[in-house]
């Protein structure tokens, strides 16, 4: 039974990031994060205007557990941008502030809100 709950646990983190550019494995929503880390990382995505689809995994533990196990990364929030994961929140603040994500997002052909 548990072996199920993981399977399908990961086929619905693989849909996710399949079928949105940018989702973002966070503690709780964007208007009410549950950490400072997933704060951060909402912030930093709202401060560069792109639209993203965000999973509270304080929802479901088979997401929590499923979404470390799936990216081999032992923390939340975890970013995907177009089914590339990008990191957790001290990668996301290094590539804002040294300018790597927008970069990164252009590459993608990603749309960002002009300054």
């Amino acid at each position: 039974m548990e072996e199920n709950k993981i399977i399908d646990v990961t086929e619905m983190i693989k849909n996710e990031i399949k079928s949105n550019d940018i989702v973002l494995f966070m503690k709780g929503t964007p208007v009410f994060p549950m950490c400072g880390f997933s704060a951060a990382v909402v912030q930093i995505l709202t401060d560069i205007g792109v639209k993203f689809n965000s999973i509270n995994v304080l929802d479901s533990n088979e997401m929590r557990e499923g979404i470390k196990q799936f990216s081999n990364w032992p923390t939340i929030p975890q970013l995907y941008i177009k089914e590339e994961f990008v990191g957790g929140c001290d990668i996301v603040k290094e590539i804002y502030e040294s300018g790597e994500l927008l970069q990164l997002l252009n590459r993608k052909g990603i749309e960002v809100k002009s300054r």
